[in-house]
């Protein structure tokens, strides 16, 4: 931890950052979007503190005899309350070096993670920790200063730790697939907005979320399988666009209101409803005409 934030604070020591956080939506996936170091640093936290809320709130409401009855032992209930205590952990460095560059941490939203039960509260925490990896890889391209993209890695390699945790908890494979995707600011905004009610003003970050897409039958998702789904629009020539780590970009014809899973994917894989299709290497968000939503696929 003090490493971490002596390395932020060095390299925030000499950058004029005290801009208020007002961009506008971003132009291209992983690579676009223009924004400072500090802005987003007050992206990663606004993500951290979604998570350090989460699992606050999953603790509060489910006692350890819950997760024990999903199979977890004593050592499987300490390390998952450590997950919640690391999260908490990064919002505190996140908001103090952002003070310490002259500028005023964004606030905690209003959440609604619509937990019912531990294992909703796993199953959720699986997807949470697969967007925020994908969400330090995607805002990686666009950090100027190598000791915050040092420091930023020292978080995201902790999260993956996280994830490999839960997906063991979950019985799943613990490392589905050799690489992790790189996801854009604006789409990872998109996700973490299906769990925020209501923002202090103070803390918008400028952005709109994309339209939403929403997956039907979604909890027995295959290769080979017809994927069906609700697009709140529709547009010529659309696309349904597979992002994982191992292979990239993969794309689908959309038609008859879903399309055909591509064979070979595994873990945690984002899909969009876009109008580009193959022959890119990352989806612009003005083309994206809903999404993205998380898959779990294994």
């Amino acid at each position: 931890m003090t490493l971490f934030k002596t390395l932020l604070t060095v390299a925030l020591a000499g950058l004029s950052l005290a801009q208020p956080v007002t961009r506008r939506q971003e132009t291209g996936g992983a690579a676009g979007g223009g924004l400072t170091d500090l802005q987003i640093l007050q992206f990663a936290l606004t993500l951290e503190h979604l998570e350090s809320a989460f699992y606050s709130q999953g603790f509060a409401k489910f006692p350890p005899a819950d997760f024990m009855a999903l199979g977890l032992d004593a050592a499987g209930i300490e390390g998952l309350t450590a997950i919640g205590k690391t999260e908490a952990t990064h919002v505190k460095v996140l908001s103090d070096v952002i003070k310490a560059a002259g500028a005023t941490p964004v606030e905690p939203c209003t959440y609604d993670f619509k937990l019912t039960n531990a294992a909703s509260m796993i199953a959720t925490a699986r997807i949470l920790e697969a967007v925020g990896i994908s969400a330090y890889l995607g805002a990686a391209p666009l950090v100027k200063d190598p000791a915050i993209l040092s420091a930023a890695a020292s978080i995201v390699t902790v999260e993956s730790r996280h994830q490999t945790f839960i997906r063991t908890a979950s019985k799943a494979a613990p490392v589905p697939q050799a690489f992790d995707a790189a996801i854009g600011p604006l789409q990872i905004f998109t996700l973490a907005s299906s769990f925020i009610t209501s923002c202090p003003a103070a803390s918008n970050l400028g952005l709109t979320a994309l339209p939403s897409l929403n997956v039907l039958d979604a909890g027995n998702i295959r290769g080979g399988s017809m994927l069906k789904m609700v697009v709140p629009s529709s547009a010529a020539g659309m696309s349904c666009s597979f992002t994982t780590g191992d292979g990239g970009l993969q794309f689908a014809k959309f038609e008859n209101g879903g399309c055909k899973v591509p064979e070979g994917l595994g873990g945690e894989t984002f899909l969009t409803v876009t109008t580009e299709t193959t022959g890119v290497k990352a989806l612009a968000d003005a083309k994206i005409v809903a999404g993205p939503a998380v898959l779990v696929l294994s």
